[in-house]
């Protein structure tokens, strides 16, 4: 996707109209000493301009009605969910369109997969660098995007980011490096390791809920990994491509690296559909379970590789004997940031019996004195809004069919003042089986709170779901705590705290069942963007070289098997006698070769039908 404003040349230093001012000259020009070079790539500074809309927190736009699609359109409209005030629109881009995206990117992966370590370490530097220094910039184009309150931004869209940037930094090439390993018992005279190549070209299909990060996350292990990267982003939240994409484009220039190499998607489904079939190395998806299925079935054509995070409805568990003020907050926050659009977000609370009416009611009454707004308005806000068109209304009928059934509502429980799309920050009290929030991702503002007996109560509770992603265990007993979680069905765990695995960025991110499978983040999901390739050779050439013995050397001879099982004992047997029995026929193998097959018993062949035959 060529993008206004790329950043090529020297110096493309303009106003606000949405180019880039780089401030230094490009890596890629020659001339530069190495000692010069290294200081650029430590010192770059990158200065991509908002433009007006970008820029600005004032609400003067026209007020958007959202209507679904019946088929895709020749642009996106895009607006502010909390004020639904327009932000203009972006192309909704063809399948062809798409196809040349690939191919673009092939091409300029073609030459960044030979491109050193300290290069790509500089290309993640100016990214974090920039992520640092412009804060303000990404928080407020994120908060218009996704409708989150700032602080949820600063915490989700850009300290994730820079933890992501920074591991990679400074761990990266340690885990891409070729890995010796053993060779083994008999083959003690080889070297063997493992080598990570690039895959080539990264597919990326991610949701709206972090509109920055969901994009900087893939860019950064991909192109670490020395991959090209196609990130086809929401159509709910892709006015701020536009502003990130400058970002990206300008950073790429600064380091040298090839045109092309990272291609931003705006589109609908068939967007998407032609990135799944495309052709690319690996596929992230990022979304529901329903949709994760048909891009299974989208994919397994051409067999690609695929990851899958497919949400969540992380389990809370609190014993009688946890830290309730911590429990509380953290609890709050697992539920109440980005107004509870997390993959990995706290929605089902096992508290135990002993202490649930305390734990109730301290989450109520803070839920009680949350603000809800736009999120850039001066007085700020607590939670934002609900980004995707619908998702208030879809959360006010799993609440409602709660009630129906028995919970009780402590706090919020409706669908917040317009014009923006809210749903007030909820708690309810006595969520059990047969209500349709305990099985279905609620992915919105409500803490659901269900008691339990003994810990036993607790795990089953707990693993009683189709998904599997993240979980949490509170109790000052850290061993019990460990249990609790070590017996949960779930692919991460926090320990008296909550979704810290994922700001461990050496940690793999993902789950199991419903949630899916394979891992982003961490080593695994680094490693996850090669292809891993096993090699062998001889360690000491001179002294010890690979040769087929005489023994198995074709033809074979009477000689061959008890050399072959001569070798077996004298390796594999339990006992040093049993070794040293198997060392004659090693020798006699070794020494005689394979022997002949006596004159009086001719070989046969097998026919494809019939009795074998003698040879004549």
């Amino acid at each position: 996707m060529r993008r206004e404003g790329g950043g090529e040349g020297e110096s493309g230093e303009v106003g606000r109209g949405g180019q880039i001012k780089l401030a230094s000259a490009s890596l890629s020009r020659g001339g530069i000493g190495a000692r010069r070079r290294r200081a650029l790539l430590f010192s770059l500074t990158l200065h991509p301009s908002p433009t007006t809309a970008e820029a600005s927190d004032a609400y003067t736009a026209p007020l958007v009605k959202p209507t679904p699609f019946t088929a895709a359109p020749p642009t996106i409209p895009c607006y502010d969910p909390a004020t639904m005030h327009s932000l203009g629109s972006v192309p909704c881009m063809t399948p062809p369109q798409v196809t040349s995206a690939i191919a673009a990117c092939k091409a300029a992966a073609a030459v960044w997969k030979a491109s050193p370590f300290a290069q790509r370490r500089a290309l993640l530097r100016t990214l974090l660098r920039y992520t640092v220094d412009h804060q303000d910039d990404i928080v407020r184009v994120a908060c218009r995007d996704s409708g989150k309150a700032p602080v949820d931004a600063a915490f989700g869209e850009v300290m994730t980011t820079c933890e992501k940037l920074a591991w990679l930094i400074s761990e990266g090439e340690r885990w891409l490096r070729p890995e010796a390993r053993s060779a083994g018992r008999m083959m003690f005279y080889k070297a063997a390791r493992v080598e990570y190549h690039p895959v080539g070209v990264v597919g990326a299909i991610v949701p709206w809920n972090y509109p920055f990060h969901n994009v900087l996350n893939p860019l950064a292990a991909a192109l670490f990994a020395g991959n090209g990267l196609v990130v086809k982003v929401s159509e709910h939240a892709a006015w701020s491509a536009g502003f990130y994409g400058r970002i990206i484009d300008a950073a790429l220039a600064a380091v040298g690296a090839p045109a092309g190499l990272v291609q931003i998607v705006t589109g609908c489904a068939d967007a998407g559909a032609a990135l799944v079939s495309g052709g690319v190395g690996h596929l992230i998806f990022v979304g529901s379970d329903a949709v994760g299925r048909k891009v299974m079935a989208a994919a397994a054509p051409t067999l690609t590789p695929l990851t899958l995070e497919l949400g969540g409805k992380d389990p809370f568990i609190v014993c009688e004997d946890a830290d309730l003020d911590a429990a509380v907050a953290a609890g709050l926050r697992g539920t109440f940031q980005s107004c509870g659009q997390n993959c990995a977000g706290a929605e089902r609370f096992l508290v135990h019996e002993g202490v649930v009416d305390a734990f109730a009611s301290a989450a109520a009454t803070a839920a009680r004195a949350m603000v809800q707004g736009p999120p850039l308005r001066p007085a700020g806000v607590d939670c934002g809004a609900m980004c995707m068109p619908g998702a208030a209304e879809k959360v006010a009928a799993l609440v409602d069919d709660a009630v129906i059934k028995g919970a009780k509502v402590l706090a919020g429980g409706r669908v917040g003042a317009g014009p923006g799309q809210f749903y007030e920050p909820t708690v309810l009290l006595g969520v059990r089986r047969g209500m349709a929030i305990w099985d279905e991702e609620a992915f919105g503002p409500v803490l659901c709170i269900t008691p339990f007996k003994t810990d036993a109560d607790a795990v089953a509770l707990a693993n009683d779901c189709a998904f599997g992603l993240g979980s949490a265990v509170f109790s000052r007993d850290t061993a019990r705590a460990r249990a609790i979680g070590a017996a949960l069905e779930v692919g991460m765990t926090s320990i008296n705290d909550f979704a810290t695995t994922y700001m461990c960025q050496s940690l793999p991110f993902g789950g199991v069942k419903a949630s899916g499978f394979g891992r982003f983040g961490g080593v695994e999901g680094l490693r996850g963007l090669t292809v891993v390739k096993a090699v062998a050779e001889d360690r000491w050439p001179a002294l010890i070289r690979t040769a087929i013995p005489p023994a198995l050397r074709y033809p074979l001879g009477p000689a061959s098997f008890p050399f072959v099982r001569g070798l077996i004992r004298l390796f594999y047997a339990p006992s040093w006698g049993g070794a040293l029995a198997g060392l004659p026929d090693v020798l006699r193998g070794a020494i005689g070769g394979p022997g002949k097959r006596p004159t009086s018993e001719p070989a046969t062949v097998a026919t494809p039908a019939g009795p074998a035959k003698k040879r004549e």
